[in-house]
């Protein structure tokens, strides 16, 4: 048996209530919530498990040969809808498996088909979700090889790196060092924009937990890109509150103030979310996978890049929060001046008419 799973995620900006939107639309589609299926239910903890949606199949040609790929959308409550086109032929080996890999390398042939799915999903979702848009340029792609038999006689990488080539020691070694085995039956290979994962069963859980872990690194994509677009604006903004009038400008900082907190306490909780997506406690194979998916997808660097950028954030609202303060005792330092000044003028004017 051998299976090929092309996913395509892309981010809606907005947090979804799960529920309500399966409640909305089981009276139309086949919904379902997701569940890993081999562990204990304390090994692993997902706080909300993604909305599953079974949609129409597709066919697509490939070197003039058709495949029929089924397809499942998913709803994420921290604002990602995920798509995964299935291949599977119950009778195949690993050569065929290769074979149709290479025909399929970097998801040739599938674009068109993502964006047909992602008009379908975006007509079917928006009306429950106010604000709704999807920048279709956006997006994470991963595919996953599935094979029933481990065999080590044969070569993965050119099935991972998507071409039949001479492949260096080094780039050999840096694909080949993320693979894992919990048996001597199995065998799982990660690296950066695909899987192969041999096991006797289906590894389900373990296609799950490749899927979060690419979700969580689009969010982490996703709101990098959107800290960047508001750190720009805030300099901006400050640059044009410096040119006003003085009066004006303390409102234009307070202004900017209350932007940024909200900016800072918004991102904030969603990339907790994003963080704690799911968690694996117990089961040790799982969490290595998932942390080696994890380190693979370079999830570390973009959690850095997002809380450097918080942090700058949060710096420029102190350091204009301390102008503001400054402004203000300045402006209450000029008022007792003023009112001194009167008092004695007053004073003054009073001796003279004596």
């Amino acid at each position: 048996m051998i299976a090929l799973r092309f996913y395509r995620i892309y981010d809606i900006g907005r947090e979804i209530d799960l529920d309500w939107l399966e409640h909305e639309l089981a009276k139309s589609y086949v919904t379902a919530r997701s569940s890993l299926h081999r562990v204990k239910q304390k090994s692993i903890m997902i706080e909300d498990p993604p909305l599953t949606i079974r949609m129409q199949g597709i066919r697509a040609e490939r070197d003039g040969a058709p495949f029929e790929l089924s397809v499942v959308a998913r709803v994420y409550d921290i604002g990602a809808i995920s798509f995964c086109f299935v291949y599977e032929n119950v009778d195949a080996g690993f050569s065929t498996l290769e074979d149709i890999a290479l025909k399929f390398a970097g998801q040739e042939g599938l674009s068109d088909f993502y964006l047909q799915y992602l008009l379908t999903l975006g007509e079917i979702i928006r009306p429950h979700i106010k604000n709704f848009a999807i920048n279709p340029d956006f997006f994470e792609d991963y595919t996953v090889y599935v094979s029933d038999k481990r065999d080590d006689s044969i070569d993965p990488v050119p099935l991972l790196i998507g071409e039949q080539t001479t492949i260096s020691p080094q780039i050999r070694e840096e694909i080949m060092k993320n693979s894992l085995s919990y048996t001597t039956d199995d065998l799982a290979i990660i690296s950066w924009d695909s899987a192969l994962l041999c096991n006797p069963e289906i590894p389900t859980d373990l296609i799950d937990l490749i899927e979060f872990a690419n979700v969580q690194v689009l969010e982490l994509r996703y709101y990098d890109r959107e800290l960047t677009r508001q750190m720009e604006k805030m300099y901006d903004d400050i640059e044009h509150a410096d040119r006003m009038w003085r009066f004006l400008r303390t409102h234009q900082y307070h202004t900017i103030m209350g932007m940024q907190m909200e900016t800072y306490a918004e991102i904030s909780e969603i990339i907790e979310k994003v963080n704690n997506l799911i968690k694996v406690t117990e089961d040790i194979y799982y969490a290595r996978v998932y942390a080696t998916a994890l380190r693979v997808f370079r999830s570390r660097q973009w959690s850095e890049s997002v809380s450097r950028k918080i942090d700058v954030i949060r710096e420029n609202y102190s350091m204009l929060s301390d102008e503001v303060r400054i402004q203000h005792s300045n402006f209450l330092e000029w008022v007792i001046i003023i009112l001194i000044a009167l008092e004695f003028g007053l004073a003054i004017w009073q001796s003279i008419r004596k």
